[in-house]
């Protein structure tokens, strides 16, 4: 019977140290009241999303669906955000705008943190010659503005939501290697790295298996930071016609669509702006909440 306890215990013992650093984490956060009122907006965002096609109230508007008798209705108890200029149900297609502003946020993260942190990696860890080479092609990537970068890329690939997608990635993806690159440089002559180096462990393993997981807490609060910044740039984008296209229910484009009506119609590209507004800020807040919690120097007593 002991022999048969000792595996869940002994697992029990092995991740205990994680789960007190965890639970302290959220404690962490759930004293910071703003970075909570954050986190919680986030939770909701991602609520909307998943739930989308049960919480609109008109689904089909935002799905191409058009109402031409019904266009420009203002806020009423029918429309709560008004109609837009098709006569489409406005809270409706800024409700199915979630899910796209999140799909957008995390494939760009995912992708900017593939195509940056290995490099960032290899670039501290494998020489001056490597590192060199890296880091003279992130720094000319580096000189430009990425909002700018991305609307290039994206002009050239054409219009879409998946290029500009591809072209925040590849604008945003020098960030996370400089960083990488600072993370491992300052940890490879540390003991632990030594003691495996002399063990002859290879040097893909100790650059993947020993220096990134203890570099990953300033690149996890910069994703996180990030994301807000990537679906306004996303929106940005779609507003000036290089995201997403029509009837597509995204934030930026319909602010775009919007803005040509607002003197008359304000509400066409008001909620739509606020959903950005709330997203980004909540993202912010939920960010410095997560820097402090995973930066043990940060945490107040």
């Amino acid at each position: 019977m002991s022999q048969a306890n000792s595996g869940p215990s002994k697992l029990l013992s092995e991740i205990e140290p994680q789960l007190r650093e965890l639970r302290y984490s959220f404690f962490v956060i759930r004293r910071n009241k703003v970075s909570l009122a954050g986190l919680l907006f986030v939770l909701f965002l991602v609520f909307v999303a998943v739930f989308a096609p049960w919480l609109a109230p008109y689904p089909e508007d935002a799905k191409g669906a058009v109402h031409p008798a019904d266009a420009f209705h203002p806020p009423d108890a029918a429309h709560p955000f008004g109609t837009d200029e098709a006569g489409r149900d406005i809270l409706s297609r800024v409700i199915f705008g979630a899910p796209i502003s999140l799909r957008i946020g995390v494939l760009v993260i995912v992708l900017t943190l593939a195509i940056g942190v290995p490099l960032g990696v290899w670039a501290g860890y494998g020489g001056r010659a490597i590192d060199e080479a890296i880091m003279r092609v992130t720094d000319m990537f580096l000189s430009f503005p990425p909002l700018l970068l991305a609307l290039v890329i994206s002009a050239v690939l054409g219009a879409s939501l998946t290029n500009s997608m591809i072209a925040i990635a590849i604008a945003w993806w020098p960030w996370y290697t400089r960083l990488a690159r600072g993370q491992v440089v300052s940890l490879k002559e540390r003991p632990f790295v030594e003691a495996a180096r002399a063990t002859g462990v290879s040097g893909f393993r100790i650059m993947f298996q020993h220096i990134l997981p203890n570099s990953l807490t300033p690149i996890v609060v910069q994703a996180s930071l990030d994301f807000g910044s990537v679906i306004l740039t996303a929106a940005s984008l779609s507003f000036l016609g290089l995201g997403a296209q029509p009837p597509t229910p995204e934030w930026g484009l319909m602010i775009s669509i919007g803005r040509y009506y607002f003197l008359d119609h304000w509400h066409l590209a008001t909620f739509p702006g606020l959903a950005i507004l709330a997203t980004v800020l909540a993202f912010n807040l939920m960010s410095d909440g997560l820097r402090e919690a995973l930066t043990p120097r940060l945490r107040r007593v």
